[in-house]
């Protein structure tokens, strides 16, 4: 078993089952699950069974994880279909990341435009930071508040619900967070796009939701460093594995030039030393000298 303080903030190169069985029970607050999804033809994605081997995952996550803690698990439609996860982990909610201007189109039946995020917990959640990622509101204040007043709705299970000026609760349908295009400036390389490398902001809204500073999460498969990345500017620790070398080195650049990013930078302030106004004029500085054909002759 190894030393928890050994692995915090590190992206250590190895298999991430063989990486988990290492780690101490209960450690964990959060874990980010961005893994296989067994549809595409790289290596990283051959899995025969992704149902089982997601209940895999969840078995080790419900171990690692603290009381009350939270696991997000990403895949496709049916990631988790036909498994039974209920022993180990409580599902609260399928995430629909809806993405309609993908670029592949069926032919022979309808596009798949989204991916699911399965929003786990051990047990009652423990944490849910709903003012750190409220959204704006889509109806107009005049509009709801009518609707607040309206007497079945102030004497029914909902009366208490009640206009938020600063934003809603994002809900389980995200189309608000696009995916990254080849113009995207966080995008590390063209081969990790929309296959590996999710949007920064799509995973700072799930660690911002269910973790608080100073938390542990952690990510099984690091890929590009986003989860590491964004817990440096959460202020959250993280450990991460990832077993492709090539993606480890980029992973480790990012974090490298996020941290740079982050550092306060000195700053320089120049000044001029004020002239005396009876000081002979070779005396004074040159900027306050006047312009040699402004000089009167002599």
């Amino acid at each position: 078993m190894r030393n928890l303080d050994s692995v915090v903030g590190k992206i250590h190169q190895t298999d991430a089952r063989s990486f988990m069985r290492e780690l101490p029970d209960a450690s964990v607050d959060l874990i980010v699950c961005d893994g296989p999804y067994a549809v595409t033809t790289h290596d990283w994605d051959n899995v025969t069974d992704i149902q089982h081997f997601n209940l895999g995952l969840l078995k080790s996550f419900s171990r690692l994880l603290k009381p009350g803690g939270a696991a997000y698990l990403f895949g496709k439609p049916d990631c988790i279909d036909f498994i039974d996860y209920r022993p180990f982990l409580a599902l609260q909610s399928k995430i629909v990341w809806y993405q309609p201007s993908r670029l592949a189109q069926g032919r022979v039946s309808y596009t798949n435009n989204y991916d699911v995020i399965c929003y786990f917990t051990k047990g009652k959640a423990k944490t849910f930071n709903l003012d750190d990622i409220r959204v704006p509101q889509l109806v107009e204040l005049e509009h709801r508040l009518r609707c607040e007043k309206v007497p079945s709705v102030m004497n029914g299970k909902y009366g208490k619900t009640v206009f938020n000026p600063d934003g809603k609760n994002p809900g389980d349908v995200w189309g608000d967070i696009k995916q990254l295009t080849y113009k995207s400036k966080e995008l590390v390389s063209r081969e990790l796009l929309n296959t590996i490398q999710k949007p920064e902001k799509l995973m700072e809204r799930l660690i911002k939701a269910s973790s608080n500073p100073g938390d542990l999460i952690f990510d099984p498969f690091c890929g590009a460093g986003t989860v590491p990345v964004v817990c440096q500017r959460l202020g959250r620790r993280f450990v991460t594995c990832e077993i492709n070398k090539d993606y480890c080195r980029l992973a480790e650049k990012r974090m490298a030039k996020a941290d740079d990013a982050m550092k306060p930078r000195k700053t320089y302030l120049s000044f001029q030393p004020a002239a005396r106004p009876d000081a002979p004029f070779f005396l004074k500085p040159a900027w306050c000298k006047r312009p040699s054909h402004a000089v009167a002759p002599i």
